[in-house]
């Protein structure tokens, strides 16, 4: 059946604030919202919050949206501030996975939560997705309910959950939702909420980038189909869930398969990937008139407010692929990257923000250095886990001089002092062109420079997906001369891992005596969270590899802290807490302590 294209709205008048309340709400004239968008963080609104983005999207496209943050989970009081949606609710546990935001490592609670007002800890449920689901159904009875976010994200398959040490079925089951939106979701919340209006025959069938529980009659004629083993398969043989992992893995990469999970009898669906923004997608996104600041309900500050007020996110995607990480299952492998006209023209309108102190805290993405990357080959082309391990692929096109150039320019812009990268660089793409190296490493450290070699010993690299530690030793030596010639006193603040699957105590001993041999104390080291619907979790449970031969795996408590305990001191060992990509070490030479802290979270 042919379905005509649906003739866009026109686009709103963009508020200064997206309305949480019924006053806010009448102030701009509407007398109900279209889509309901709920979150586990508070509402800021900047361009690093996915509900920021995701709201202004689609008033930018004609629809009226309000937002509940962290509304109280005992009554659905909060959800009906605004009144019942016209189309749809969407729903996220926020930046970070709700149980990563409460639990450390070692599943001791956490003090402090960075996206709530005072930094307090307990303002989100435990698997928010689903409680907050529950609250939308209860508070408007057949209104349609789409997740998304990293929590909804990563476990839209079967998936081991670390915080009760078992298996899970699809978090859409658990929430009972009408739709599951992975990935970067601004194509997707804009087709649902178009397809809603126009009372589309199709309903929310096929969208990509979503995921729908159904019958597997509904797919597609002829359609390329991935297969996973059923969830009863993988609880009956744990070596399915790796089976089970590198296939979603293949099926984003490829970007044009459905997937299928059987569960119970229903037919978890899959729809392809969604089409990355292009250049100028992301350039209009980024130029709508965020506020860039919390809503002025909040009395109390947002840590996290004050970590990404002055960044500007130059791309998305991250094409390092590495086994533990979200990044590639979540934004993609490929690179989607905004225009050096719209980062300069963010940098502008920072610099102009009464009250800017000079900084630019941080101009890069996921990896700053892989803007403008992109590869040769066409989509569904490549067979590669990831574009940089073993070796960076030939097909992979990156100018670090342009990269360079923008750097430059927006450090030029009138009112600006400094600019930053504090997201970090992928060295091992950066050493393809280290006389641009060089020039980054004498205008662009602010004394420190963030760098994720995880671990030395080449078995437990290998596993990580990541490269061997002679490309960070030659790392290191470039950047002592580099900082030497420009006469700076500058100093590599690496992550380290313990406990990863395949890691042994020989291993750690390993790590340590490299960084004895360096002058280097380790403070505080990431101890390894299996995330659901990594490699590295399928790893932890399983047991095996990739390929599926057997390795050794840290499980109990008492082993993990035994790994941990090898390069940190008994009273880390006993507290010891992860930041979002592993907690900085001291810094070699003065054992300075690392002044950036934590890493903004790009992912939503």
């Amino acid at each position: 059946m042919h379905i005509p294209a649906l003739p866009p709205l026109p686009a709103l008048r963009q508020p200064e604030f997206l309305p949480m309340t019924r006053p806010e709400l009448n102030a701009l004239g509407w007398n109900e919202i279209d889509v309901l968008l709920v979150t586990g963080d508070a509402y800021v609104d900047h361009p690093s919050f996915g509900m920021a983005l995701l709201g202004r999207w689609l008033v930018a496209h004609g629809f009226r949206v309000g937002i509940v943050a962290q509304p109280r989970w005992d009554d659905e009081a909060d959800l009906l501030r605004l009144g019942r949606p016209r189309l749809f609710a969407g729903v996220t546990a926020g930046a970070l996975d709700s149980m990563l935001a409460h639990y450390t490592a070692f599943r001791k609670k956490r003090s402090d939560d960075a996206y709530t007002p005072g930094g307090q800890a307990g303002n989100r449920p435990n698997r928010a997705c689903i409680v907050y689901a529950n609250l939308v159904r209860r508070a408007f009875p057949g209104l349609p309910v789409a997740l998304g976010g990293i929590e909804a994200s990563l476990r839209r398959a079967t998936h081991y959950d670390f915080w009760t040490d078992g298996l899970r079925r699809s978090i859409l089951l658990d929430a009972k939702a009408e739709l599951l939106c992975y990935g970067m979701a601004e194509r997707q919340v804009l087709e649902i909420a178009r397809r809603l209006h126009a009372n589309d025959p199709r309903g929310l069938a096929g969208i990509p980038g979503t995921v729908r529980a159904g019958r597997r009659d509904e797919l597609p004629q002829g359609a390329n189909i991935v297969e996973l083993p059923t969830h009863e398969a993988i609880q009956a043989d744990p070596r399915k869930l790796m089976d089970a992992t590198l296939a979603m893995e293949r099926q984003v990469h490829g970007a044009c398969a459905w997937a299928v999970q059987e569960t119970g009898g229903r037919a978890v669906i899959m729809a392809p990937p969604a089409a990355l923004l292009d250049s100028a997608e992301l350039d209009t996104l980024y130029a709508l008139p965020f506020a860039r600041r919390a809503h002025p309900a909040y009395s109390e500050p947002i840590p996290a407010e004050e970590m990404i007020r002055d960044s500007v996110t130059t791309h998305r995607g991250c094409g390092g692929g590495c086994s533990f990480c979200s990044l590639a299952l979540h934004q993609g492998r490929r690179i989607a990257s905004r225009s050096r006209a719209s980062v300069l023209s963010e940098v502008r309108a920072i610099a102009a923000k009464p009250g800017f102190r000079g900084s630019i805290s941080d101009l890069g993405g996921p990896s700053a250095n892989m803007w403008g990357a992109r590869c040769t080959l066409a989509e569904g082309e490549c067979r590669r886990s990831s574009c940089l391990t073993p070796k960076v692929c030939t097909h992979l096109r990156m100018d670090h001089r342009k990269w360079l150039a923008l750097l430059r320019e927006a450090k030029d812009t009138r009112g600006v002092k400094h600019v930053r990268v504090a997201s970090g660089v992928r060295y091992d793409l950066a050493m393809q062109e280290p006389e641009a190296l060089v020039d980054f490493v004498a205008e662009f450290v602010g004394g420190q420079l963030k760098i994720a070699p995880e671990h030395v010993s080449q078995e437990v690299l290998a596993l990580m997906r990541k490269p061997g530690v002679d490309v960070f030793e030659r790392l290191l030596e470039l950047f002592e001369r580099a900082s030497r010639q420009a006469g700076k006193e500058q100093y590599v603040v690496p992550y380290l891992m313990s406990a990863f699957p395949g890691c042994e105590d020989r291993h750690m001993d390993e790590l340590k005596a490299w960084l004895a041999k360096r002058g280097w104390k380790p403070r505080q080291v990431q101890c390894f969270i299996p995330l659901p619907g990594t490699v590295a979790a399928a790893m932890y449970f399983a047991g095996i590899d990739p390929k599926g031969q057997p390795i050794p795996v840290a499980r109990t408590d008492a082993e993990r802290l035994r790994q941990h305990g090898r390069l940190v001191g008994p009273r880390e060992e006993r507290g010891a807490r992860p930041g979002p990509k592993g907690k900085p070490v001291e810094s070699r030479k003065t054992g300075k302590p690392d002044r950036l802290g934590r890493a903004k979270s790009r992912t939503r």
